[in-house]
């Protein structure tokens, strides 16, 4: 009766070593990862002659190490730390888009809304193509309009106010839902939709129901946010004689949910963990499933100098890109305004976020970004994702 048990036994170890993939059979050397991109950063910086700039790297709920290095402005005695707060760009997609999630579970409107039911005054060329718009299309970015339209004008200091009417000399260039097109100005939409059905301010919301829940102390939206902020990152541009200190430029945070989000490195590692799972009972994990499903794909990113090299894919949720590195999922989103660049990466799966920002713009943080999840996702994984969301 023992020996036919531990024959019995022995089949059941040999059934798991064929049924498991080999992957789950040894865990990433996290640890070392983060020592090497500690490296790598620090050469980066000194290469690149970067201002400042800060990161963390998170693994199963838990820092694995944050660091911030260089100053907050040129000329001035200022060190970059942890609480440093910086311009997050087209990061704050990413928030926005969950606020959205949100108040779409609590009923406040769906995702299949028309646009114009909010923004009654958006109207585009073709007839009927602006009243097809559903809320789904413009946090994709399946619009079907031409990438980046009248950022331009944006850029030029002109208001939404002013913006909006000339969309009616826009031809969308397929049908909404169809391809890809990246938006700031359409992006930036789901503002009235989510004031008009919550009877608050976005920004207000924005603070009540993802920063303080979150722990994220030195988290804002605005101008006024960014300069109420006393340990702040001022933004850097590239001239001839290097890099000069230059002021912060209001105009994208006119379009508060596309670029309007201001946060520090240890702010944006608590956010990262939080899309893990780690905070379940801040964002349901069925929200953030919703965000980040391939709802289109996103060509184009496959050809981007920095990573091309090391994507399989890639695809647009909600707020979200995904990549496809090494036959596994990379949900991440970057972000870029004058002066300042910022990027969010996390893979589900391992469990694994990692999260950067700088007060110059350089594309050195895409390069350091893509090279770190080449090499975790050539890595075998052990389990991933949470192991206790709390």
């Amino acid at each position: 009766m023992l020996l036919s048990y531990r024959i019995f036994a022995s089949f059941l170890v040999c059934m798991c070593l064929l049924v498991l993939p080999a992957r789950l059979l040894a865990a990433p050397a996290v640890v070392s990862l983060a020592d090497d991109f500690d490296q790598q950063f620090k050469a980066a910086l000194t290469e690149h002659k970067i201002p400042g700039a800060a990161y963390a790297i998170v693994k199963d709920g838990k820092i694995v190490k944050i660091k911030a290095y260089g100053k907050r402005a040129l000329g001035a005695d200022l060190p970059v730390t942890q609480n440093t707060v910086f311009r997050l760009a087209s990061v704050s997609k990413t928030f926005s888009a969950e606020l959205a999630a949100m108040l779409v579970a609590e009923g406040k409107f769906n995702w299949n809304d028309q646009i114009t039911k909010y923004v009654p005054a958006f109207k585009l060329q073709t007839a009927g193509h602006a009243e097809r718009l559903q809320i789904d299309h413009i946090l994709s970015h399946s619009s079907g309009l031409t990438p980046n339209a009248y950022d331009n004008m944006l850029e030029d200091g002109w208001g939404l106010a002013k913006i909006i009417p000339r969309f009616r000399r826009l031809k969308p260039i397929c049908k909404p839902g169809d391809c890809y097109g990246y938006q700031n100005i359409l992006y930036s939409f789901i503002e009235p939709v989510i004031e008009k059905t919550s009877q608050s301010r976005f920004e207000d919301l924005m603070q009540h129901r993802i920063f303080e829940p979150l722990g994220m102390g030195h988290s804002s939206v605005g101008l006024e946010g960014y300069l109420s902020a006393a340990n702040r990152a001022e933004p850097h541009v590239l001239t001839r004689k290097g890099w000069y200190r230059t002021a912060v430029k209001p105009n994208y945070y006119k379009v508060a949910p596309a670029a309007g989000v201001n946060a520090s490195i240890e702010d944006l590692a608590k956010w990262v963990r939080a899309q893990m799972g780690f905070n379940a009972d801040v964002l349901d994990p069925a929200l953030l499933s919703v965000v980040t499903k391939k709802r289109v794909r996103t060509k184009r990113e496959t050809r981007k100098r920095m990573w091309r090299p090391h994507l399989d894919d890639a695809h647009y949720g909600y707020g979200w890109r995904i990549y496809s590195i090494g036959g596994e999922d990379v949900i991440m989103h970057g972000g870029g305004v004058s002066g300042f660049r910022s990027l969010v990466a996390f893979s589900k799966e391992r469990g694994i976020g990692q999260v950067i920002l700088m007060n110059a713009e350089t594309r050195s943080i895409d390069k350091l970004a893509a090279v770190f999840w080449s090499k975790v996702t050539a890595e075998p994984v052990v389990g991933g994702g949470p192991v206790s969301a709390r």
